[in-house]
């Protein structure tokens, strides 16, 4: 399954990252509790750890530390990528994100929606906004964010360690 691969320019408040957004369309199809859990097994088993069930924020903000992927298990929800001057995307159960470190999401509004998240080797996130003095420490620490040895979903052999290793 090839993924969309997604770009965002730094927009001033939001730093984004140079490696894509990877957007994997009707990637599994479980749904509902079944879906969290088969979501939750399958990116443990990648070593995408520190899960939890919940919805995207209804603002702005990144994670300056850390790499995250999204899968959703449930609904429907227009998301904002990329900051204010980003890119609108519809996602919906079945679908999963993986977000580099640095890009901006937000919750525009949903129907239903639950999602999975996950960061890999379990690292615990920071939160940034957008905010006047977040940077140059998070520039700093999203460069030094490593790619991660295995894809989400797909694990050493596809995705995101064959797409984002020409960093």
């Amino acid at each position: 399954m090839e993924p969309q691969k997604i770009y965002f320019e730094d927009d001033g408040k939001i730093p984004n990252n140079t490696l894509p957004l990877l957007l994997y369309k009707n990637a599994f199809e479980a749904r509902g509790e079944a879906g969290a859990a088969w979501l939750e097994q399958r990116f443990s088993k990648n070593n995408w750890t520190n899960s939890w069930r919940n919805g995207v924020f209804d603002y702005h903000h990144y994670h300056s530390n850390t790499h995250e992927v999204l899968g959703v298990y449930s609904g429907k929800a227009r998301l904002q990528l990329g900051g204010e001057s980003g890119q609108k995307m519809e996602v919906s159960a079945g679908d999963v994100i993986v977000i580099p470190a640095g890009v901006g999401h937000k919750n525009l509004g949903s129907e239903n929606f639950q999602i999975v998240g996950a960061y890999p080797n379990g690292k615990k996130q920071d939160m940034n906004y957008g905010k006047e003095g977040e940077r140059p420490q998070a520039d700093k620490n999203i460069v030094a964010v490593p790619v991660p040895q295995t894809d989400p979903l797909f694990g050493k052999e596809e995705g995101v360690p064959k797409i984002w290793k020409d960093r």
